[in-house]
């Protein structure tokens, strides 16, 4: 089937694509850091490449190594990337800069790919209109409103500008599943007993399960379509109090509910910011995070998905939660 090239392979979603590449048949070539945890990258079939993104020079070395080897990709997924970041400029370099210089390098050693695939996010282009509710669409202006989304959009701007570039950009939504974090603080305080509320206005979410998502990714791998992007969610649209109340049915508890009005949060939030910022620092509570929290319309297109490679997902909210609230306990998370 071919050489891929998975970028923060060891990540939630990189160590899902590098289990999906092996089930398709590719030999897969896990790209992490020389600190990278192998916790979910055991399987003996994977290759590792150690990289360094942080300059075009470091990126060329590796790829020229990889040529004296006989080693090249047909395939590259970029993964890599942070969704948090101590400081506001780390975005901007990890996620918009090392893409441009491993982009920059591919091309100055001969090793662009058949198909290069960018991992963005929804939050590149923002939510949706609160007052109409209408979903994002592939063809509205980006309006991204946290620093993560605005440096993954800066990234996109780059990826758009090459001239016979074989890109594909995937912006998937909320991706949750086994091994992820920043949902399962969501399980945990509702396991505690706790479901708490920003704001009024319910949220409109939307999601995608991650054995879906790297599916979706290798069907696109393997289609002819380049220099397209495209929304990722499971095609369904949830709020809240819907969320909530799948997973304390699973989770078989009753919970608390606290409603903390928004004017709070925000106040919170700015407090915070200011004082993390005396040491460079960022709080996991910040005015960014206030905005993600308290936007009320995730909805986004994904007609086509389903146009383009025949989509439809695997798992809905209920299922997905399911099997990943089994994961967590079998591993002791919850």
């Amino acid at each position: 089937m071919g050489n891929v090239l998975i970028t923060g392979a060891s990540g939630f979603i990189g160590s899902f694509l590098v289990e999906e590449g092996l089930k398709n048949d590719y030999k897969v070539y896990a790209g992490i850091r020389k600190s990278s945890s192998r916790e979910y990258l055991k399987d003996p079939r994977i290759n590792f490449l150690e990289m360094d993104f942080s300059s075009v020079e470091k990126i060329v070395e590796t790829l020229e190594a990889c040529k004296i080897l006989g080693i090249r990709f047909q395939y590259i997924i970029h993964n890599a990337g942070v969704t948090k970041a101590g400081r506001k400029e780390d975005y901007f370099r990890v996620n918009a800069q090392n893409t441009q210089n491993f982009i920059q390098a591919l091309i100055q050693t001969g090793m662009v790919p058949e198909k290069f695939i960018y991992m963005s996010s929804l939050a590149a282009h923002g939510p949706g209109d609160p007052a109409t509710m209408l979903p994002v669409m592939l063809a509205d202006t980006p309006k991204p409103i946290e620093l993560y989304g605005k440096s993954k959009l800066e990234a996109e701007k780059y990826i758009l500008s090459l001239e016979s570039f074989p890109w594909l950009i995937i912006r998937p939504t909320g991706v949750y599943g086994p091994r992820e974090k920043d949902y399962y603080v969501f399980f945990k305080t509702m396991s505690r007993g706790m479901e708490t509320y920003i704001g009024y206005r319910p949220q409109i979410l939307t999601f995608i399960y991650v054995k879906d998502l790297v599916r979706l990714i290798f069907d696109a791998m393997k289609s002819p379509i380049v220099r397209r992007a495209y929304f990722v969610s499971d095609g369904k649209e949830y709020d809240t109090k819907m969320f909530a109340a799948i997973t304390k049915r699973i989770l078989k508890k009753k919970t608390l509910k606290i409603t903390v009005p928004s004017v709070i949060v925000k106040h919170l939030a700015f407090g915070l910011e200011k004082i993390f910022g005396l040491w460079g620092t960022i709080p996991t509570l910040n005015t960014d995070k206030y905005k993600v929290l308290s936007s009320t319309n995730w909805r986004c297109e994904t007609e086509p998905l389903q146009r383009d490679f025949g989509f439809v997902a695997e798992y809905d909210l209920e299922k997905g939660v399911a099997e990943t609230i089994d994961w967590y306990k079998s591993e002791h998370w919850l």
